[in-house]
């Protein structure tokens, strides 16, 4: 029965960030709303885009509206950047009524419906609001990026190729195993390398390249224009955004974008945001030697917190570059445009436009120098760095 007042496809959608998540996210939320966290193969943001079938606009950081603006109209749907969407979410978010809200059993807001401009957060009606008891995945701190990926490369990549037929794997020296769980897109290539994708899918995004002499083993997701380097080892569980360059051996790990690790070093249990650079022989540890859990820098305690993971190795954020043969020590929490080098392992948490190591003295980056690198960068990948970046 056509119900009047249920969300349709003109409705507007809106990401928030939940104030308390995103400090929880940072250091990769200095640059970003939580929606555009990648966790899978995409975004958070374009799964929801690519499932209701709209552009989606955000609500968080008055810094950052510039470049992710708020878009309210007569019918918005504000729903959590930190939660992806599954086909029983969206349907309970699409029957929401108008000034309804719902809401995880733990209180967390996932959407709200509403015909006013909301700022700062939605706030909750108790009297109108819906609880949501099925399975859902947010992302509310950092590890739990790494943590949900190999789940999420399995949803996107079910979502995106759906009813759809992968490019052939036309070189004859590529060993395919489980290829009913390969996909290229076009302009995609492989050549003279191994595919194991018997216990997970792997995706290979439009125009990406994976080179002579690879591994690769499922679950894992490569994405537009990216370039795995000859004989890489790349470990399940991991993603590859677009437009990076990535080699020697990874595993369990997210890139998000445009960043290079391209020579040999190991790269475990990590995340790595845009515009980063690891030099060669660059290796972070992700196991402790007395097998207890990894401590991480907190943005919201501004202390070390307990992860509750084994498993914990680099987290950094945008604009960072790592010099050769840079070692970094299990769980370290790097921020936004740090220049960090030198000998011996570098210290659990290196604030923002830092430049130095451990075995030197940290000191501020030059505004004006950290710029200008990024302005190289944007360049050198054909971006353009303008007033909103």
């Amino acid at each position: 029965m056509y119900k009047p007042d249920i969300c349709n496809a003109m409705t507007n959608l809106i990401l928030f960030d939940d104030p308390a998540i995103r400090v929880q996210l940072l250091p990769f939320t200095f640059t970003r709303p939580v929606a555009q966290v990648r966790v899978g193969i995409m975004t958070i943001a374009e799964k929801w885009a690519t499932r209701l079938q709209t552009e989606p606009s955000y609500l968080t950081e008055s810094y950052l509206q510039a470049k992710f603006p708020h878009r309210a109209g007569a019918d918005n749907l504000y729903v959590n950047g930190a939660v992806c969407p599954t086909a029983s979410l969206i349907q309970a978010i699409q029957e929401l009524p108008m000034g309804a809200s719902l809401t995880r059993a733990d209180g967390l807001l996932i959407a709200h419906r509403t015909d006013q401009k909301q700022t700062p957060v939605p706030t909750v009606d108790p009297a109108n609001t819906q609880v949501f008891n099925k399975s859902l995945t947010a992302i509310e701190q950092i590890w739990e990026i790494m943590l949900a990926n190999a789940a999420q490369i399995r949803a996107d990549f079910a979502w995106l190729t759906r009813d759809r037929s992968s490019q052939p794997i036309t070189d004859r020296f590529t060993q395919v195993y489980g290829s009913e769980n390969v996909f290229l897109e076009e302009g995609a290539t492989v050549r003279a390398s191994i595919l194991n994708a018997e216990n997970g899918p792997i995706y290979i995004g439009r125009n990406a390249q994976v080179n002579e002499g690879s591994v690769i083993v499922g679950p894992f997701a490569l994405g537009t224009e990216s370039v795995v380097q000859w004989g890489s080892r790349m470990r399940q569980n991991t993603s590859i955004g677009p437009f990076c360059k990535i080699g020697g051996e990874v595993g369990g790990s997210v890139l998000f974008g445009y960043s290079a690790k391209q020579h040999d070093g190991y790269l475990g249990n990590s995340v790595i945001g845009e515009w980063c650079n690891l030099g060669a022989n660059t290796n972070t540890s992700n196991l402790k030697n007395d097998y207890t859990n990894v401590k991480l820098h907190s943005y919201a305690t501004n202390q070390l917190e307990d992860s509750g993971q084994m498993f914990a190795g680099l987290f950094m954020g945008d604009f960072t570059r790592a010099g050769i043969s840079t070692m970094f020590n299990t769980g370290t929490v790097v921020g936004v445009n740090v220049n960090v080098y030198g000998a011996g392992f570098q210290p659990k948490h290196i604030p923002s436009f830092s430049w130095g190591g451990a075995d030197t003295n940290f000191m501020p980056y030059r505004i004006d120098k950290a710029l200008q690198v990024v302005r190289e960068a944007y360049t050198r990948r054909g971006g353009v760095f303008d007033e909103a970046e």
